[in-house]
C-alpha cells in the first residue's frame, strides 16, 4: 500500500505534479518523432540487415526502435553519450579540464557541458554521414547523389541534437535524468509489440506458451538479481577520534565507507560492445576484412569469449578512473578517521584498494554473464524479449527506474510525505 500512497502523494504536490506532466509531454514528443521516417528508406532491406545481428541492433536499443524504421531519431542519444564518455576520459587525461571540473565548481561544469554539446554536433554528423553512406551501399537507402546523403545526414544530426535538448530540459524541469529516461522509454516501448508478436505466434501454434512463461519467470529472476547487484555495497567501517576544541567535543562517532559492487553500471558493457563490434563495422567498408566480420559475428565462440573478457577489463578500467583509494585514505586521515586495525596513510589506501579489487571481480563476472546471456538465447520465439530481460537493456531499465524513484522519494520525504519505499 505504501507504493500507491507514495504515488498518490506525488500528485498532491503541485511542483512534483508539474514535473511529471512535463516529463510525460517531452517523452510524447520523442515517441512521435520515432514514427517520422527519413525519405528514401527500403524498410524490408533494413529489417533484413538488422536481423543479421550487426552493430545496428545495439544502436537500435538506444534509439528506442527508431533505427528499425530509420526515423529522424534513428541515432537516438548515442552521439551525446559518446561525447559525454570522451569528455569524462579527457577530464582525467588533460589537466586543464580536470581543473575546470574540480576547482571551478558550477561554472566549470557548465563549460564542460558546453564542450560536450559541441562534440555531440561533430560526432552526430560524422556518425550520420558514415551510417548513411554504408546503408546506401547496402541498398537500404535508395536515394542517389551527394546532396541526398547530406540531407539525410543533416536530418539525423538535427534529430539527435533535438533529443539531446529534450533530455537536458527533462533533467532541468522534469523528473529524473532526461537522457537516461529517453533510453528507458525506448526499451520499455518494445514490450507491447513483443507481447503482441508472442500472442500472434501462440494463436497460430508456432510458440509453446509454457516456454514463454518459463522465459518470463527467468526474466523476473534476472531483474531481481540486477536490482540486488545494483544496490549491493561493501561497508568498510571507519572510526573518528575524539577532538576537544575549547569546550566542545568533535568526532568520536563510527561510520562506514560504502563501496558499490557495480560501480560502472552499464558503461563497461557499452565500451566492450563498441570495441568488439568496431572491426565488424569497419569490414563493411574494407572488403579485405570480411573474414574478421564473420569470425566476430555475434553468437560465435570467439565473440562470446572476447565480449566477456572486454567487459571484465572495462569494469576494472572504469573503476580505476573514478575511484581513487589514495585520495580516500588522505581524506579519512585529514579528518581524524581510521579503519579499525589498519594504520592510516598508505596501509589504509592498500586495504581499500584490495577490497575494491575483490568486489570489482564480483561485479565484473556478473556484468559479463549478463552481457553474453542473449548469445545463448537461440529461439526466435522469445528473441523479442531478450533485449528487455537480458544484457544492456535490463541494466538500463533497473538503473533508471531505481534512480527516478529515489529522486521522487527524496522530494516526498523533504515535504513530510510518505515515500515509495520503506
Amino acid at each position: 500500500m505504501s507504493t500507491f500512497t507514495g504515488l498518490f502523494n506525488v500528485f498532491k504536490i503541485p511542483e512534483l505534479r508539474q514535473k511529471i506532466l512535463f516529463t510525460l509531454l517531452m517523452v510524447g514528443v520523442y515517441r512521435i518523432g520515432i514514427f517520422i521516417p527519413v525519405p528514401g528508406v527500403n524498410v524490408k532491406s533494413l529489417e533484413t540487415l538488422m536481423g543479421q545481428g550487426t552493430l545496428l541492433n545495439m544502436f537500435d536499443l538506444f534509439a528506442g526502435g527508431g533505427l528499425r524504421s530509420f526515423s529522424i531519431f534513428a541515432m537516438g542519444v548515442i552521439p551525446y553519450i559518446n561525447a559525454s564518455i570522451i569528455l569524462q576520459l579527457l577530464t582525467i587525461v588533460i589537466p586543464s579540464l580536470e581543473k575546470l571540473a574540480k576547482e571551478e565548481g558550477e561554472e566549470g561544469r557548465r563549460k564542460i557541458t558546453q564542450y560536450t554539446r559541441y562534440l555531440t554536433v561533430v560526432l552526430a554528423f560524422v556518425e550520420a554521414f558514415g551510417m548513411s553512406t554504408w546503408l546506401r551501399s547496402l541498398g537500404v537507402l535508395e536515394g542517389a547523389g551527394f546532396f541526398y546523403l547530406m540531407t539525410v545526414s543533416i536530418t539525423l544530426t538535427a534529430g539527435s541534437l533535438l533529443l539531446m535538448w529534450v533530455g537536458e530540459i527533462i533533467s532541468e524541469y522534469g523528473a529524473g535524468n532526461g537522457v537516461s529516461l529517453i533510453i528507458f522509454v525506448g526499451i520499455i516501448a518494445r514490450i507491447p509489440s513483443s507481447v503482441f508478436q508472442s500472442g500472434r505466434l501462440i494463436s497460430v501454434g508456432q510458440m509453446n506458451p509454457f516456454i514463454l512463461i518459463l522465459f518470463l519467470l527467468v526474466g523476473v529472476g534476472v531483474f531481481v538479481a540486477v536490482i540486488f547487484m545494483q544496490e549491493a555495497q561493501r561497508k568498510v567501517p571507519i572510526q573518528y577520534a575524539r577532538r576537544v576544541v575549547g569546550r566542545r567535543q568533535y568526532g568520536g562517532q563510527n561510520t562506514y565507507l560504502p563501496l558499490r559492487v557495480n560501480q560502472g553500471g552499464v558503461l563497461p558493457i557499452i565500451f566492450a560492445s563498441s570495441v568488439l563490434l568496431f572491426p565488424s563495422t569497419l569490414a563493411q567498408f574494407i572488403p579485405n576484412l570480411k573474414g574478421i566480420s564473420s569470425v566476430l559475428s555475434p553468437g560465435s565462440i570467439l565473440y562470446i569469449v572476447l565480449y566477456a573478457l572486454l567487459v571484465i577489463f572495462f569494469t576494472y578500467f572504469y573503476s580505476s578512473i573514478v575511484f581513487s583509494p589514495d585520495e580516500l585514505a588522505d581524506n579519512i586521515k585529514k579528518y581524524g578517521g581510521f579503519i579499525p586495525g589498519i594504520r592510516p596513510g598508505k596501509y589504509t589506501s592498500d586495504y581499500i584498494s584490495e577490497i575494491n579489487n575483490r568486489i570489482n571481480f564480483i561485479g565484473a563476472i556478473f556484468l559479463a554473464s549478463l552481457a553474453i546471456a542473449p548469445s545463448f538465447v537461440r529461439s526466435s520465439q522469445i528473441s523479442a524479449f531478450t533485449s528487455i530481460f537480458f544484457g544492456t537493456g535490463v541494466l538500463i531499465v533497473v538503473g533508471v527506474a531505481v534512480e527516478t524513484i529515489r529522486q521522487l522519494e527524496s522530494q516526498l520525504i523533504m515535504r513530510h510525505y510518505e515515500g515509495f519505499l520503506k
